[in-house]
């Protein structure tokens, strides 16, 4: 299996004002386009690995052969980071579901709390980052990952992701991350939010 570069399911310039057309493109052109081809070259060495999905590799990660451990970590944590957070946004204005809300009310006393913990782990994250909404051990949890690191190499399942390395945001934002951060949520998928979250709770 050879690993392609997704295919957006709206055009560049869908996210604007909030995601301007020049850093998409960008984006999802040059950035995720070269951890895809990186990815590639170095299953080229292990071809019995060519067999499994990205989201199995870093799963599985400390199975991985060492001598291209942190190249997958890197790469295949670039691609599977960046399928899930295109899908998580959205051009179309949403609200999260009641059933979304309900849940997040439940771990986090209210929605305005979660908004705020998760804006706190999005700026606070030191240099290139996400920042995350997953599921484990049958609650939500807050959390940052550094650089491409993935929350499925530590059995979390992402529900909602903010990619906070500055090429996601710099030519329209700066160094005003928080500004960003605050943007984003006017482009968030909470149709595909709920669908994440339902496949996790039955």
């Amino acid at each position: 299996m050879t690993f392609e570069l997704m295919k957006l399911p709206y055009e560049y310039n869908a996210l604007e004002p909030y995601i301007d057309a020049k850093t998409m493109e960008i984006h999802h052109s040059k950035h995720h386009a070269g951890y895809v081809a990186k990815l590639n070259v170095a299953i080229e060495k292990h071809p019995e690995l060519k067999k499994r999905p990205a989201e199995e590799l870093l799963s599985d990660i400390d199975n991985i052969p060492e001598d291209i451990r942190t190249i997958v970590i890197n790469n295949a944590g670039g691609v599977v980071n960046h399928n899930f957070f295109w899908n998580i946004l959205s051009p179309k204005k949403q609200k999260p579901s009641e059933k979304i809300t309900k849940a997040i009310d439940k771990h986090f006393g209210s929605f305005d709390e979660f908004k705020k913990k998760f804006g706190e782990t999005a700026t606070a994250r030191f240099g290139s980052g996400w920042a995350w909404l997953v599921f484990h051990k049958g609650k939500f949890e807050i959390i940052s990952t550094p650089n491409q690191d993935s929350p499925l190499m530590d059995e979390k399942v992402p529900i909602l992701g903010l990619d906070v390395w500055e090429h996601a945001y710099y030519l329209k934002y700066q160094n005003k991350r928080q500004e960003y951060v605050d943007a984003f949520w006017n482009v968030v998928n909470w149709e595909q939010v709920e669908k994440l979250y339902k496949g996790i709770v039955k």
